[in-house]
């Protein structure tokens, strides 16, 4: 179901906002300091009127692009030092967009925990990082517990019903699974067993269903426990 009343993603907006001219100039000043930059000091670098440095500033840091910290640069402390000055930093959040979306971070912190737990354990490295991807599986739906279609729309997936089925219109490893199939929808498999775990949705099961244009994994109506036998 579509949902235009939706706000855009945060890093969406925040890339956005970069494409006004001013303020990607201010953007690429700031970062490019060794520095904290002070509105004056930003303004004067390239010649624009305070307000309008400070509006783009303050902007830029509403969206997460710039962190703004306090320092006095006189030097001096105690009183008659004066106000600290509002200076402004790169800030330490991490902005990436891709569209379809990709969360390559993800499966890279995944695999780097199978190998140092398989390096310390001698389990197989495949055993563990499908134990790992049940885990986070788990811990992601975990966090807020508001459905299934919810939990895969946010990561990426695009689930779509087919009849009573679940398709997946998108891998969020998509490169990394055409070069590593086995490994990746291994992974990626144990991953939604894992959010239907924590999500108690016993309705479903997560199988291996590769087809063209779609995520290797399909959730499936579960299957129906045998009858119990009738008393003779």
């Amino acid at each position: 179901m579509d949902h235009p009343e939706e706000a855009p993603h945060p890093d969406v907006s925040a890339i956005a906002a970069l494409d006004e001219p001013t303020r990607r100039r201010l953007y690429d000043h700031v970062v490019r300091q060794p520095v904290p930059v002070s509105r004056d000091e930003a303004a004067a670098a390239l010649g624009l009127a305070r307000p309008t440095a400070a509006f783009h500033l303050d902007r830029l840091v509403d969206e997460s692009l710039l962190d703004v910290v306090y320092e006095r640069r006189s030097g001096r402390t105690g009183p008659g030092a004066g106000r600290p000055a509002k200076l402004y930093k790169r800030s330490t959040k991490q902005v990436t967009v891709s569209l379809p979306e990709r969360h390559y971070e993800l499966a890279g912190r995944l695999l780097a925990q199978a190998m140092e737990e398989s390096e310390a354990t001698g389990q197989p490295i495949r055993t563990v990082l499908h134990h790992k991807a049940h885990e986070l599986g788990t811990r992601l739906a975990g966090h807020d517990r508001t459905g299934v279609f919810d939990v895969l729309e946010r990561y990426g997936f695009e689930p779509r019903y087919d009849g009573d089925a679940v398709v997946l219109g998108n891998c969020p490893f998509h490169a990394l699974a055409r070069e590593h199939t086995q490994t990746v929808c291994g992974m990626n498999l144990h991953l939604l067993r894992g959010v239907l775990e924590g999500l108690d949705e016993d309705g479903l099961q997560a199988c291996l269903a590769p087809s063209p244009g779609h995520c290797c994994v399909r959730l499936e109506p579960a299957s129906s426990p045998p009858a119990a036998p009738k008393p003779s």
